[in-house]
């Protein structure tokens, strides 16, 4: 099994566990197609709902048999599902555990029954029923169906606004597929997939082009909504949008720029602005939110600007199957509505290669302002927030120059720069979190940054840090917090050790340690490398040795002879 029985019962129950003291037949064929309309997991049997170990009861006679336990499982479910039972012995009793594997479709018990994993609003995990616009939102999560493909054999070219096509072609024509800017509404709609061989029409193109009465009778889910909160989250502004997807997109991207000021910077000879949010960060993430929604649940696209604090996207259904907030910019694309995806591409609204929020991130730290923060990010939504925090000028300034000289900073870059500049330093640790790369990659990155004259590394091994190149360092600004978090390099050190020796004679190991910010074995190794090249010399030993300037000992002693 992936876990050990002690360590699977001590974790007590949990999304992917569940435990059961005894089951029948159907029971255990319901926890089983629970499991796997989830994210899968394990059952153990024989333990009680608070971890106490019971014993699980032979089911054949006087034991156990695993393969009987799969098969009964198998033909209890459509379509079938493949587990993996195993006996396990613990305490002197017996535990059957059965893996179940996360299912590629929906999956229902024989006699009909959908059930999935859910979190309670207690935090504790249970099986529901799986409803009606449930079932649609799980096989579209599982790439099983494209909605937008969904035939709507009552909507004809006349529900559909021309003004619209006329948009989609004005934008395809300046920056998307120009070959769609010639097409007629017809021959656009068969283009983009959304008008079948037929004749018939789909919901997508309701969704595109489809007049505000269209939308509410086709599709009765689709809300769009732009607010304005104050500091208070009072509601400054609140307009629900009626508008097909590009018109959306369109008005919410405007709605949102008397709420984006700039700030003016001096660059040397150049001016630069910089916007609270990346213009860029802010298009690409309404257009993910309307791309992404799941239209078969019920709940608003969201815009809000948060007071000073935040402009927030949310739009209701969860990641794509298999995106997670720790592997956002690393996974292959995935869109829940493929052909609505393809067709904002293909209007040039968005990034073709389906890396948009790797543009999101990038634009943002070019800036010198936060990243995106999916935190508050679901199951049940998803919501990316763009901090309005200050940004980091002497960073923003750098990352433009940059550009400009025809070395445009790659993302990667960005973020271990933003990481140190905030924090003075970084790990290789931290580094594959921020990357969201494993170890040996982010070392990688790193030693790259190097080699390129961008960072220094201190310390061996695990204790190894990153820190800004001192010439970097230099260029962009330092601060008191961040000397003090790097510290002082080896030949700023010897010369404060020197220096404070001039003036008071002597020093010990504390006292270098707390000049340096250093720990007082490094301060120690210091000095006797200073003592040891003729620049010093010790009287004492070990933590009460005093060191003093080696032309200062030779006058003393010349003066006593």
């Amino acid at each position: 099994m992936k876990r050990s029985i002690e360590i699977l019962i001590a974790g007590g129950e949990t999304y992917t566990v569940e435990f059961r003291r005894d089951v029948n037949e159907d029971e255990l064929a319901d926890a089983s197609v629970c499991l796997a309309n989830g994210d899968g997991g394990q059952i153990p049997i024989g333990v009680a709902d608070d971890g106490t170990l019971v014993g699980a009861k032979p089911r054949h006679g006087d034991t156990t048999e695993p393969r009987r336990l799969e098969a009964l499982i198998a033909n209890k479910t459509s379509p079938a599902l493949i587990v993996e039972v195993a006996i396990e012995r613990l305490g002197g009793l017996d535990v059957v555990v059965v893996d179940v594997p996360k299912a590629r479709t929906l999956v229902a018990t024989t006699a009909g029954r959908y059930v999935r994993r859910a979190i309670g609003v207690d935090g504790s995990p249970q099986c529901l029923p799986l409803l009606p616009h449930e079932t649609h939102a799980r096989t579209t999560l599982l790439g099983g169906r494209d909605l937008s493909v969904f035939p709507l054999t009552q909507l004809s070219i006349t529900d559909l606004d021309h003004a619209e096509f006329d948009r989609f072609r004005r934008l395809a024509g300046g920056g998307g597929d120009e070959h769609l800017a010639e097409l007629s509404d017809l021959d656009l709609l068969s283009a983009l997939g959304f008008r079948h061989i037929d004749g018939s029409l789909t919901l997508g193109a309701a969704l595109l082009f489809g007049m505000p009465e269209v939308l509410g009778t086709f599709v009765p889910t689709h809300s769009v909504v732009f607010q304005a909160l104050d500091e208070h989250d009072a509601v400054r502004a609140n307009r629900e949008l009626h508008s097909p997807l590009v018109r959306a997109m369109v008005e919410l991207t405007d709605a949102v720029k008397p709420y984006n000021p700039e700030e003016e910077i001096d660059d040397g000879l150049f001016r630069l602005d910089l916007p609270l949010y990346s213009e860029i960060a802010v298009r690409e993430l309404i257009a993910n939110a309307l791309v992404h929604r799941d239209d078969s649940v019920n709940g608003p696209v969201r815009v809000a600007t948060e007071g000073s604090q935040a402009l927030s996207v949310s739009n209701p259904g969860g990641f794509p199957d298999g995106i997670t907030i720790h592997n956002l910019l690393t996974a292959p694309p995935q869109a829940r509505n493929t052909l609505i995806a393809d067709a904002f591409k293909r209007a040039g609204l968005v990034e073709r290669t389906g890396r948009g929020l790797n543009r999101v991130y990038r634009n943002q730290l070019a800036l010198g302002r936060p990243r995106p923060d999916y935190s508050r990010s679901t199951q049940a939504w998803v919501e990316a927030r763009l901090p309005a925090r200050p940004a980091d000028r002497e960073l923003a300034a750098f990352a433009a120059a940059s550009a400009r000289d025809g070395r445009p900073l790659e993302l990667q870059t960005l973020q271990v720069l933003h990481e140190v500049r905030a924090e003075s330093r970084v790990t290789s640790a931290r580094a594959g979190e921020l990357l969201q790369v494993g170890a040996d990659d982010a070392r990688s990155v790193l030693n790259s940054l190097i080699e390129r004259g961008l960072l220094d590394s201190r310390g061996e091994g695990r204790g190894r840090t990153y820190h800004l190149a001192t010439a970097l360092y230099r260029e962009i600004g330092e601060s008191s917090a961040y000397v003090r978090s790097r510290g002082f390099d080896p030949i700023q050190q010897e010369q404060m050790h020197l220096t404070y020796v001039m003036r008071h004679g002597s020093i010990g190991r504390a006292e270098a340690a707390e000049l340096c910010r250093i720990a007082p074995d490094q301060a120690s190794r210091r000095l006797r490398r200073m003592t040891s090249d003729g620049t010093l010399t010790m009287t004492g030993n070990r933590r009460t040795a005093r060191y003093r300037r080696a032309e200062q000992t030779r006058t003393s002693v010349d003066q006593t002879m």
